[in-house]
């Protein structure tokens, strides 16, 4: 069995995880860090300290009526990308550990096609 890192457990959701093949489990968000376990397998779990979140980035549609997944983005081991049921309570247990400057917008489509021709047709500076 795993254990856990927090001490003190302020919610308990059903989830899926997109870290390679889709599973699901838990998300568990606690004093200490972000967990996810996995209902079939209990070796597949994810546990992310407090302390090792850069930035979590949530992905919302409608104007902020519907939020499909949400990542979290570390320091050193790249980013996990997450959905659940209660995206908005989840992100607000989130707001209590991690700096509100910390969790932000992810870019819709339109940003990411005119980012994209910006740095298509963009000059190249000529260095000596």
């Amino acid at each position: 069995m795993v254990q856990s890192i927090n001490t003190k457990v302020d919610m308990v959701v059903d989830a899926t995880s997109y870290i390679g093949f889709t599973s699901y489990g838990k998300i568990m968000i606690g004093d200490k860090g972000f967990e996810f376990y996995d209902d079939r397998d209990a070796n597949n779990y994810i546990q992310i300290p407090w302390k090792e979140v850069d930035y979590v980035i949530a992905s919302v549609l409608f104007k902020g009526k519907w939020i499909p997944r949400y990542a979290i983005k570390t320091k050193a081991n790249g980013t996990y990308t997450f959905s659940s049921k209660k995206p908005k309570v989840m992100l607000r247990a989130i707001n209590k550990y991690v700096d509100s400057d910390h969790i932000v917008r992810s870019l819709g489509f339109l940003d990411v096609v005119k980012r994209g021709f910006k740095m298509k047709f963009k000059k190249k500076s000529v260095e000596a």
